[in-house]
């Protein structure tokens, strides 16, 4: 990937028009402050700081660009109304800035969206069509309205004065740490990491900018290895905000200039930094809001200052919870077996004294005759425990071994 210096910028466009819509947006958005990261540092033995955009006024960054965009709109524009499609926090954007301008705005969104995405936009008074399974969808249905209504199109990432908008967290983070090293952004259609990269190289240009995205939805990846802008058959993450198929052409120019690398994360990766996040920090997001995080494992730095952008924290409470769970089985945190047992008192009393012993939590028991169906004289036990990482797993099925007790694992 080629690497930008300070010499080079598009000719279209300058570090000048990153500050003007910086300027548009200062009573609009909260200048979200950096969090040092102990925890999150030495898992990967840099210091780590968190850019915490979850917190924005509408949960997720994209308010930046949605204003920007909005703001500079003519009159005759403003009149016509704006489209969007969104899988929620453009969305989001879009509702909250037309709103505060006085603009008419509907927006297409995946009918898989959560619905706290959809009906937080509905909220800011933007008109929601559900259409399709994924962004592209939404995205074709608003190309239909747009030409059936008249109305002004705001795409969610592959329009300049969206990066622009996006690239003044750049500014903010530059302001916040002068001797950053390091920025880890999340992806999706690449509107966001545009314009950061943008930004961040034309103040400093030898910081590294460094893309991460879910390998459910690695579009971006695909299209470098490609040399050109390339659609995925398929997308499937739970990194719904990050679910785009395909990149934009703009998007995908100042990525190829200005982006030193991009890494692709595993769901288990993601859910496992949602997890690490609300743990050790309190902090909600969303799974592309946790990319740049799940992104520290993929990378070879050590002893740079580096910031991860949590870029949104818009999840429905059954996601998260699902989430979660998942999470805690991948870090050994949940440890669920059964074990066959003669059926006569005193045997469940076998299991517990030995979970009591390795300090194992009990935290839910299923008792059930029917499921040993060769032996009227067994009962299956269905035992899940919560442990304190895969060593405490370990020690748990040592122990039954050692005690004659046949145990199997389901997760």
């Amino acid at each position: 990937m080629k690497q930008a210096n300070s010499t080079f910028q598009p000719d279209y466009v300058s570090i000048k028009d990153v500050y003007a819509a910086a300027k548009r947006l200062e009573n609009v958005i909260k200048k979200t402050e950096l969090i040092k990261t102990p925890f999150f540092s030495n898992e990967c033995n840099n210091t780590v700081f968190i850019k915490p955009d979850n917190l924005q006024v509408t949960g997720a960054f994209k308010i930046r660009g949605a204003f920007n965009k909005l703001s500079q709109l003519t009159d005759a524009e403003k009149n016509r109304g704006v489209i969007a499609s969104s899988a929620g926090n453009h969305a989001q954007g879009i509702g909250l800035a037309a709103q505060l301008l006085g603009i008419k705005a509907t927006v297409v969104m995946p009918a898989t969206t959560p619905i706290i995405k959809v009906e937080a936009t509905r909220n800011y008074g933007a008109n929601v069509v559900l259409f399709g399974d994924n962004y592209d969808e939404a995205y074709r249905k608003a190309k239909e309205l747009e030409a059936e209504h008249s109305y002004v199109f705001v795409h969610p990432f592959d329009d300049l004065d969206i990066i622009l908008g996006q690239g003044t967290l750049a500014l903010e983070i530059l302001d916040q740490l002068e001797d950053v090293d390091e920025i880890l952004v999340p992806i999706g259609g690449g509107g966001l990491i545009s314009g950061i990269a943008f930004a961040a190289k034309m103040i400093t240009p030898s910081i590294k900018i460094i893309g991460v995205e879910p390998e459910g939805a690695a579009c971006i990846k695909e299209s470098l290895t490609n040399n050109q802008v390339t659609e995925l058959a398929k997308v499937d993450t739970i990194a719904d905000g990050a679910a785009v198929k395909r990149p934009g052409s703009l998007t995908f120019k100042f990525i190829k200039e200005f982006v030193d690398e991009v890494v692709s994360v595993s769901e288990f990766d993601i859910a496992e930094a949602i997890l690490l996040l609300i743990e050790k920090h309190k902090l909600i997001t969303e799974g592309a809001g946790a990319l740049s995080l799940a992104g520290l494992k993929k990378i070879s730095s050590r002893n740079k200052k580096i910031v991860c952008l949590v870029s949104g924290g818009n999840i429905d409470i059954l996601t998260i919870s699902a989430i979660i769970n998942k999470a805690l089985v991948f870090r050994g945190r949940l440890f669920c077996f059964t074990v066959n047992l003669p059926d006569k008192p005193g045997e469940l009393l076998h299991v517990a004294k030995i979970l009591a012993e390795l300090n194992a939590n009990v935290i839910k028991l299923d008792h059930n005759q029917s499921k040993v169906m060769d032996s009227f004289k067994q009962v299956q036990l269905e035992v899940t425990v919560e442990t304190n990482g895969h060593s405490h797993v370990e020690e748990i099925e040592a122990a039954f071994q050692h005690k004659g007790i046949e145990i199997q694992k389901i997760y």
